[in-house]
């Protein structure tokens, strides 16, 4: 099992590096090619996502991406540090307009990211949210001897 770590200040710039190496990772790992742009777009609104998050919670903490690679198949867990509040179990007070324009963007990216990937599970606590995505791999085809 390979797995490449990588770690950025949540600042948008940084996104387009992590969906090029995510890109570079999953063909290595043997995700099929007209995968590989789905691949892409899942992790730029994944990351979009967690840099937002980090950005508007003022947190300092870079964005976590894990990429492993297993026997059938490829994963990505984006992690971001920041806390999430369940439905329900929200701050005393009205929320404000920017609130509800935050939380409407983030049900947004969580659904393209949906639409994207067939197989994702989202996480999320105190502690920061976690979502994990996978494709199916095809072994590397054999050289002929």
């Amino acid at each position: 099992m390979a797995t490449v770590e990588l770690r950025f200040s949540a600042l948008p710039e940084h996104v387009r590096t992590a969906r090029l190496v995510a890109a570079a990772v999953a063909r290595r790992a043997g995700v099929e090619e007209a995968v590989l742009d789905e691949v892409r777009l899942a992790v730029g609104e994944a990351c979009t996502r967690a840099v937002g998050l980090h950005q508007s919670n003022g947190i300092s903490a870079p964005v976590r991406v894990l990429l492993t690679e297993e026997e059938k198949q490829f994963s990505i867990e984006v992690g971001d540090e920041a806390p999430h509040v369940a439905p329900g179990h929200k701050a005393p007070g009205a929320i404000g307009a920017a609130d509800e324009a935050e939380a409407e963007e983030d049900q947004m990216g969580l659904a393209v990211i949906s639409g994207l990937v067939d197989d994702v599970e989202v996480s999320a606590g105190e502690d920061g949210g976690l979502i994990r995505m996978c494709w199916p791999t095809t072994p590397p085809a054999a050289l002929p001897a």
